[in-house]
This record gives C-alpha cells, structure tokens and sequence, in this order.
C-alpha cells in the first residue's frame, strides 16, 4: 500500500478543526514534498520526521514522498503535526499497521532522536476529538492538559518507537491522567479598611456581572477593592473552566493543569497596546479580554490608556465576543468578561479631597477626565467614588469588614435566582428581557424618566440602572424592585451628570 491517512487537528482561533494527514509514496527521486498551505515550521517538518524516522531504527524511503495536509484552505502552523506525519510515511510504507491508525488522532511535535514534544492548543483539540469519537495521542507534557476533557479517552506517549509499539499491539501507551486540581484561597475582602460604600458596590458587581469604575486619590485602595473580586465570584462551572482554560491553551502562554478551574484575573499595564488588549498578530492569538474570559480585567490608571487601545473594549463589552481580522484569516474568541476600572478624580489625584491640596484647574481636570470616551463610560454600570480613609480607620485594632466568604454567599445566592429566572446574570440581559423582568411601578416609572432627564443619560444607561436595580433586589431577596433598589441604582451613575459630570466630551 503506497498511501496512508493519520487524522490530526490544527489550531484556528479556539477551536480545533479536523485535518487529514495524507501521504503517498510514488515513484521517482527520493524528494518529500509537504502541501496544503503549511507554515514555515510545517515546512520544516521533513527534515524532523526523517531524522527521528531513522533514529527509531526505521527506514526512510527512498521515494518520492507527497504529504498533503486536508483541507488545503486551512493554514497549518507549528510542529503538531510532525507525529502524523512520520505516523503516515511508516504506515504507507507498511512499517505500522495501517488500519490501526483510524481510531486515534495524533498531535506532537517530533526532536531529531524521536522524541515527542508538548505542543499548545491541546484542550480544544482534545473536546474536538471526542466529538468525532476517537482516540487522541499526545506528547506526555500534554497529558495533563488533556485529561481536563474528560470526554475522550487520551493517551501519553514520549517517543516516537512508544506510538509505533502501541499501533502493533506491543504495549499499550498510558492514558493520561489528570492534575490534582489546587485552589488556593485568594486575597480576602476583611483585608479592606473602611470603604463601606466602594465595597457595597463590588458586592453588586459581582452578584449581577456588572462592570464598575472606581474613582479615588492614590493609595485610597481601587486596586485593593478591585483584586478581591473574582473571589467574590461563583465558582466556574466545567463548561465555563474549560472556555477559560481552552482560551489559556491556545494562547501560547502556557495552561496550568492544576488551577484551570480558577476564574481568570487580568491586570494589563495601561502601556498595553489594543492588539494586546483584543488579540492579533500573524497567527491570531487572544488578548487580554479573552485570557479574561469568564474572570474579571482590572484597568487601573484608566485616562493613561492609550484611548485606540481602549475603544476596541467597546464592543466586546456588548457582546462578549471580539473578532481578530488578518489578511489571512480571521479568528474569533470569546471575551465575556467583567471590567473593573480605575482612575484618579484628576492629573493630580486629589480633586475634591478633603485636605484642599489638589491645584488642578476646571479645564486641566476636564481634559483628563475627556480620555476616556462617552460610549465607553456609557457601558460601565456602576462609577463609585472610592474617598481617603481617615487614619482612625487604619489602627491596628480597628474592626475588620466582612470577608469574602460571607458576602460571597449571598453573591451566589443572588446568581442562583438570576439563572433560574433568565438562565444568565442580570448584566447580560437583552433589551427585552430587562423590559420583562425589570418592571417598575408608575411612580418608579416617574422617578427613572426624572433620572434620564436629569442626568442626560441614554438609552442604554437606562436599561443599565435597570438591571443594576434587579440586581439590589436580588440581593435584598425581594421578587419586585423597590424605590430603594431604584435610587440606589441612579446613585452608581454619578459620573454621567450633565454640566457638573466628568463625562468625556
């Protein structure tokens, strides 16, 4: 038989689309010729697979050899396919049984001495293989990552004479075997001083989804408010972890096996770029709002952000997806993550502080506080003026506030009646669905319209001040949202005030 098939997978944004490893030996001089659109690294492959071909005391035809990666459209980057690729010419060459081959798929990337390499991207090939019901075969520095998708049945192997022993019948290859799973106990909210108000709305934040900015003089604890929300967050379930963990596998920075039900926390640099920030580069890879897929991105020193690079969270805000563009292709990722921001009230810090220290004029502060654009303020739900702590409030022996573990239950009960009500957190309701479960009575009605009016908010702040109001009762146990759900809710939009708000011009 002079022609073989491996199934292997390629790396396409998050998912894992299927690929044929096709060879076929031919005759004429003893060349090797590797088609459907390979990269570089792909390319390269046949120098690989002949050196660890020959070091596992196999013969390399003599013949000339075509390698056809299917389908032929879809880019083929890095080393992964190395173990098919030498799977297919042993096999085509009757070295391994062929029919052998069609139960598994092969992912690996092969060294000069036969040995087999971990290779990124092995989470979402690994769910994609036990959709197509078969087996996968991964380097041992991938069994971890691949045992998350309990699904398949994933084995491990280190070499490349282990992967042909197991396709004779020889000896069987280990299955892999997952992590222990580690959580470890994250910053605790009693470790915040004071701050009864700022942390009233993180409690919010974090049982309805919703988006928050904080606004304060340095060292007034926005960071420290802001690292204690993903604590505050119910645990992920599987399908949420393994999004999360997918995303991490793909991203070329490395999954930890051993934490990937932790919800993720981003903290970028405000130097960041905006295809830091949203993804991109030749091959696409995710951003940071992806990495913060289904965990929280803390923006501090938001008006020090390049504003470009900040617009681009415009529209993932919205829909929780963001696309990433090339001319050679285009990848989508998902990006449902809760934004946390941080800023100072002014150049200097210390507008409307109690000390009087702040020299900053009208106009200085306008310009600063004009970085950051309307739409994008018009997407956070909740702007909280974070004040400096008193230093009677910074005693060793003054009381501590509650800790994560008790606000954290009633943020899990609020989410339980949230997902019974419309299956997803009050911040990712649609139009209609906020109309229908965010009724008002007609004096409400009234109170809401004066709101709108006098602030000059927008439509969708509404609906925002809406939602956030579902949210306070919520937590307060009530079926209907009360006047004092409502005021509480117009409270949080303070930044959006007419001629005395720091909305961006």
């Amino acid at each position: 038989m002079n022609l073989a098939l491996v199934h292997s997978r390629a790396r396409s944004g998050v998912r894992a689309p299927a690929v044929r490893v096709e060879v076929h030996l031919g005759g004429g001089l003893p060349a090797m010729s590797i088609v459907g659109l390979p990269e570089a690294a792909v390319r390269e492959a046949k120098d690989r697979v002949r050196a660890a071909i020959q070091c596992a005391q196999f013969e390399f035809p003599a013949r000339r050899i075509t390698v056809n990666l299917a389908p032929a459209d879809l880019p083929k980057d890095g080393g992964r396919f190395d173990l098919a690729i030498a799977l297919g010419i042993l096999a085509a060459s009757g070295q391994v049984p062929l029919e052998a081959l069609q139960e598994y798929e092969f992912l690996g990337e092969l060294g000069l001495t036969g040995e087999l390499r971990a290779v990124d991207g092995v989470l979402p090939a690994a769910l994609a293989t036990a959709q197509a019901g078969r087996k996968l075969v991964v380097p041992a520095g991938n069994g971890a990552e691949a045992a998350l998708a309990t699904q398949v049945e994933a084995c491990t192997a280190r070499t490349l004479l282990e992967v042909c022993a197991m396709l004779e019948g020889r000896k069987p290859l280990p299955h892999a075997i997952a992590l222990p799973t580690v959580r470890e106990r994250g910053p605790d909210l009693a470790d915040v001083r004071g701050q009864a108000h700022a942390r009233r709305a993180l409690e919010i934040a974090a049982a309805g989804g919703h988006h928050l900015l904080l606004i304060g003089p340095p060292g007034c604890g926005k960071t420290l408010l802001a690292s204690r929300l993903s604590g505050l967050l119910p645990e992920a379930s599987e399908e949420e972890a393994l999004e999360a963990a997918a995303i991490a596998s793909v991203s070329g920075r490395g999954l930890d096996p051993a934490r990937w039900r932790e919800r993720p926390y981003r903290s970028p640099h405000h130097t960041a770029s905006a295809v830091a920030l949203v993804g991109g580069g030749a091959e696409p890879r995710p951003g940071e709002i992806s990495l913060a897929h289904r965990g929280v991105l803390f923006l501090d020193e938001l008006p020090e952000w390049d504003r470009r690079a900040l617009e681009v969270l415009r529209e993932p805000l919205e829909s929780g997806v963001v696309t990433v563009s090339r001319a050679a292709r285009s990848s989508e990722f998902p990006a449902q993550f809760q934004l946390v921001a941080a800023m100072n009230p002014c150049p200097c810090g210390w507008a409307g502080d109690s000390s009087g220290r702040c020299r900053c004029n009208g106009e200085a502060i306008r310009r600063y506080r004009a970085r950051i654009s309307g739409p994008l303020l018009d997407r956070i739900d909740l702007h909280i003026e974070v004040p400096r702590l008193p230093p009677t409030e910074l005693r060793p022996d003054a009381p501590d506030g509650e800790c994560t573990l008790d606000v954290r239950e009633r943020v899990v009960q609020a989410r339980a009646v949230q997902h019974g009500r419309a299956g997803k957190p009050n911040a990712r309701l649609s139009q209609a669905e906020t109309m229908a479960t965010c009724r008002l009575s007609n004096a409400d009605h009234a109170l809401l319209e004066r709101a709108v009016d006098t602030l000059q908010l927008s439509a969708r702040s509404l609906h925002r001040i809406l939602r956030v109001a579902r949210t306070i009762a919520d937590l307060a146990g009530q079926p209907q949202i009360l006047t004092a759900h409502l005021s509480e809710a117009i409270g949080y939009r303070r930044i959006d005030r007419g001629s005395q708000s720091t909305q961006a011009a």
